[in-house]
């Protein structure tokens, strides 16, 4: 089992930044991939980036490719989500997750663990 608890969620002006934090215990991630995802009020939850727990290698979605950098701390078990220039499209609430790295980590179903989400909000 892995516990996946977000933290770094507030409310920002548009260009401005959050860095929001996934604290994972139960087990390591050595054999996952985080990812994070986000879900605005009537959307889907859809991939926004994700980072192979060993080696590093990490994804964006186009839309936030370029403003928003994902990160691991292997020491503390915890991955960060960077997100610069931020967009009121960004206002959502974003989840952390992992999944197996074998597997499709642009597939929410494929994950097995989530956390409980925190709100992001960007005003214009």
């Amino acid at each position: 089992q892995v516990q996946l608890v977000e933290s770094g969620g507030g409310l920002v002006q548009a260009g401005g930044s959050l860095r929001l934090s996934c604290a994972a215990s139960g087990r390591t991630l050595s054999r996952y991939t985080l990812g994070w995802f986000r879900q605005a009020p009537e959307k889907e939850r859809e991939f926004v980036a994700a980072i192979r727990w060993s080696g590093g290698s990490s994804y964006y979605a186009d839309s936030v490719k370029g403003r928003f950098t994902i990160s691991g701390d292997n020491a503390k078990n915890t991955g960060y989500l960077q997100m610069n220039s931020l967009k009121a499209e960004d206002t959502a609430v974003y989840y952390c997750a992992a999944v197996p790295s074998s597997k499709d980590f642009r597939e929410k179903r494929f994950y097995d663990y989530w956390g409980q989400g925190t709100q992001v909000t960007v005003s214009s």
